[in-house]
């Protein structure tokens, strides 16, 4: 098993959503996260007056699913979040040792 965390822009979540749902993906958490990479924030000006804004608002989306599926979760997330700008995102995966289902106890695959 794997997990996969998403860093995408905000306003592509419903298209990611709808592309993980086509290859049978069901579950998913979604945060509000804040961050930068290469683009280092931007300046605004707002009354006037010129703001930095040093962390821009971006989403993170974990998944967990066999390993078998992660090639083809890393292409649906990468075709539905792509802008072509700078921001995109990033996608980690990692692995998973154990899953259990707090409901029934099941354990490993079963329980995703």
């Amino acid at each position: 098993m794997k997990k996969i965390e998403a860093i995408i822009k905000p306003f592509k979540l419903e298209d990611v959503k709808d592309a993980l749902a086509e290859i049978g993906i069901q579950g998913m958490t979604i945060s509000d996260v804040k961050g930068y990479g290469r683009q280092k924030g931007h300046k605004e000006i707002y009354r006037g007056a010129e703001y930095v804004i040093d962390f821009n608002p971006k989403l993170k989306i974990e998944i967990v699913t066999n390993a078998d599926n992660v090639e083809r979760a890393i292409e649906a997330i990468c075709k539905a979040a792509n802008t072509g700008t700078i921001g995109d995102g990033k996608i980690f995966v990692l692995p998973v040792e154990e899953v259990v289902r707090v409901r029934t106890g099941e354990r490993g695959p079963d329980a995703i």
